[in-house]
């Protein structure tokens, strides 16, 4: 059943066509693919959305949730819907779902920028692993975050949760083929456990290059041997703890803060 009122539409069925696609985009990782448009569930993705001037298509709030409403929040939306609190925990993915969540339209896919400070996704999988490198990428300056082909989708919910915002400051290229890095015009940085120049030798001898991309390697077998060949340097991490791997993710913030340090000396 769908009724309105000078506010919002009021949906109490699951059959309803939006409820449908809601219901994808929160569930398939890859949804939003064919839809053309993302699920942001929760104030704190919304709240970021915002900061960065996006509007929502559609902002969604559960019935308990409608009347603590923001009313700028309500004003910005193309329209806003209100489900019945059952609908709201059908859709969503999470533990404890979120009140209130917003449609956006998928940003148009963009090209290659040549010159910026990139990270480049190679087969990096887990969801939560490539928010992180997100998260890690907008925090130390690289604007561009390219995806090569058997990445993680970098629109799904899971890496959009994991992100916590940082997608709207960064300009992300996925399904790239390894072919096409080379328009980027910067060195290309590789990730290796056993290989390469130590990371702290590298920022005592001013020795690593800014801008420049980081390539983060799948979890288990690192960066690919095609990638690796490209590198204009290979950089591994001290680990005076003696573990044999970091996380990816890990690996990631450590690496992109050195390029920041470059950046902005102390």
């Amino acid at each position: 059943m769908t009724t309105s009122s000078r506010d919002a539409i009021y949906v109490t069925s699951r059959d309803n066509p939006v409820v449908k696609d809601l219901r994808k985009l929160s569930q398939d990782s890859t949804a939003y693919r064919k839809q053309g448009r993302v699920w942001l569930e929760g104030d704190h993705l919304c709240r970021a959305a915002l900061a960065r001037g996006l509007q929502p298509a559609i902002a969604v709030y559960a019935e308990s949730g409608w009347r603590d409403a923001q009313p700028d929040w309500v004003q910005a939306a193309g329209r806003n819907m209100v489900l019945a609190d059952a609908l709201m925990v059908e859709i969503s993915s999470l533990e404890s779902p979120g009140r209130m969540g917003f449609v956006l339209d998928l940003p148009a896919a963009p090209a290659l920028q040549p010159l910026v400070a990139s990270v480049i996704l190679d087969r990096v999988q887990d969801a939560g692993n490539v928010g992180s490198i997100l998260r890690s990428a907008a925090a130390f300056g690289f604007g561009q975050v390219i995806a090569l082909k058997g990445s993680a989708a970098l629109w799904s919910p899971k890496v959009l949760r994991a992100g916590m915002g940082a997608h709207f400051a960064l300009r992300l290229v996925e399904g790239v083929d390894l072919d096409a890095l080379s328009v980027l015009g910067i060195p290309l940085v590789v990730t290796s456990s056993h290989d390469g120049q130590l990371l702290n030798r590298l920022l005592r001898d001013k020795a690593l290059p800014m801008p420049c991309a980081w390539a983060m390697g799948h979890e288990g077998q690192g960066v690919h041997v095609s990638l690796m060949a490209q590198a204009a340097l290979k950089v591994r991490i001290d680990q005076p703890g003696g573990e044999e791997s970091l996380n990816v993710a890990a690996a990631a913030a450590i690496c992109l803060h050195a390029s920041a340090l470059v950046a902005s000396p102390a």
